[in-house]
């Protein structure tokens, strides 16, 4: 059986208009699948170039199969599991800036480039003082970037046309204005002139991202099936969800160099990322986070399993409509097609997601998911939530470490599980435990003692709990 290449399947070659940072599952799963609906849908033409960002990565193993790389689609789609694949076909070259840093740099000679998209995790937005000499390969993307653009700065003599448009995807908040602040640091470190400093600031243009895509990667455990299948070897598939989104910020000189919005596809460009970012903490990972405790508890071990049982998945989707999407200033209408896709894609049969994996951190996740949608709920209601103030009861029955017999295995914070082992040992009252546990402002960033009523609704469905076990004490919060 022969290795996947132009000889197997057709490629084609346009001009190469994006430069692309990372090589990874995810931009090749997502970025460049919506870059490919862009070309086929013939309102664009532009192909690919993939810089690696790190010394070691794949950029030859895809130069080896001429670009071209196999993407399975699999999930739920109008209700019906749906299954798909796909030739990716529009990367054209690859460059690793560590053995040839010339052809980096001739890059930004190009009249064709016009935009540059990266995904280098979160750890890849950092400004490193120490980054500046662009005499060889800056360590740092944001070093790469300004090596590059320097390079295109005075080669195009100035020319404020030939700013670039840059797309980031990176996993932290406003990441294109982290990284245009990078950049401008680094400027004034390395003591570059104003005019450069303001070309770099003003010519070229940036927007910040928010991406949401479920990739799982190489499908190690089925790659013989797949391959017998395709009847060809591919060392790069890919297998994504269905479900995408890509929301960027509206930057006018990006929506026209880069028209992803144009051809059917679940992207926007909107003037702010915010509520969309809300959307999905609140709604995706606020659900999840809120389910975790209560549906283990309840006996359950998996995402699909949860929004399946009739309680549990009552109280999960109850806690979304009721409660969170009164939160959210976007229209009512998007917001209940977002959770009805969330549910959708969370009974995806082709993803066996553990609840503990998701239970990782679950202190620190409340916070962050759960506890803005309290007090959101609070300030608009003028009276708590019920479900995330059960759900937080039910973590505390959790950091108790036992589902019956069967010990949990919590990882969080040492501190964090050090001190529910310390209090637990204790055997102290209910009353007296959840009064220091909800006042400790390390965990939940202040004292939720001082919520009118919190305390007193967390005893109560913690006590229940406790007495009843989670399955009566779940269908009795839900009237069941």
């Amino acid at each position: 059986m022969e290795n996947l290449s132009k000889k197997i399947v057709k490629k084609s070659y346009e001009k190469i208009k994006i430069m692309q940072f990372g090589e990874g599952n995810f931009l090749r799963a997502f970025v460049d699948w919506i870059i490919q609906k862009m070309n086929d849908s013939g309102k664009y033409k532009g192909h690919v170039v993939v810089v690696q960002p790190l010394e070691n990565g794949r950029v030859n193993d895809l130069a080896k199969q001429d670009g071209l790389y196999t993407l399975y689609l699999q999930g739920v789609n109008n209700g019906k599991a749906t299954r798909t694949h796909e030739v990716i076909d529009v990367l054209d070259d690859f460059i690793n800036p560590y053995l040839d840093y010339k052809k980096y740099l001739k890059y930004a000679e190009s009249e064709d480039l016009e935009v540059i998209i990266s995904n280098t995790t979160e750890a890849g937005i950092t400004f490193d003082k120490t980054d500046i000499n662009f005499n060889e390969t800056p360590h740092t993307y944001p070093g790469k970037v300004l090596a590059l653009l320097k390079h295109r700065y005075d080669f195009f003599k100035g020319d404020k046309t030939k700013g670039l448009n840059i797309i980031c995807c990176e996993l932290i908040d406003n990441n294109a204005d982290e990284l245009k602040k990078c950049l401008s640091e680094l400027c004034n470190t390395i003591g570059y002139d104003k005019d450069f400093v303001d070309w770099v600031m003003n010519s070229c243009h940036y927007s910040s991202t928010l991406v949401d895509r479920i990739v799982p990667g190489y499908p190690r455990d089925e790659i013989e099936s797949i391959t017998k299948e395709l009847g060809y070897i591919d060392s790069s598939i890919v297998k994504g969800e269905i479900f995408h989104l890509w929301v960027l910020n509206k930057e006018d000189n990006v929506m026209k160099a880069f028209p992803c919005d144009k051809v059917g596809l679940n992207v926007m460009y909107v003037p702010s990322i915010k509520p969309y970012k809300q959307r999905k903490v609140k709604i995706l990972n606020g659900c999840h986070t809120c389910m975790v405790p209560v549906s283990y508890l309840y006996g359950i071990d998996t995402v699909r399993e949860s929004i399946e049982d009739p309680v549990v998945g009552k109280f999960a989707k109850e806690f979304v409509f009721n409660e969170v999407i009164p939160t959210i200033d976007l229209p009512h209408e998007d917001m209940v097609n977002f959770a009805n896709s969330v549910f959708e894609r969370y009974l995806n049969p082709y993803v066996h997601h553990e609840l503990m994996s998701i239970a990782l951190n679950s202190i620190s996740k409340y916070k962050e998911r759960v506890l803005p949608t309290v007090k959101d709920y609070l300030r608009i209601n003028k009276k708590l939530p019920l479900h995330p103030i059960f759900s937080l009861a039910s973590l505390l029955v959790f950091y108790k470490g036992k589902r019956g017999n069967q010990d949990i295995a919590l990882k969080d914070n040492p501190e964090y599980l050090t001190y529910f082992k310390e209090m637990y040992s204790k055997n102290l009252d209910s009353g007296v435990f959840l009064k220091d546990v909800l006042s400790k402002e390390e965990m939940w960033g202040e004292d939720l003692n001082k919520i009118p009523e919190f305390f007193s609704l967390v005893k109560k469905y913690y006590d229940e709990i406790i007495m009843k076990g989670m399955k009566e004490a779940l269908k009795d919060f839900e009237g069941m």
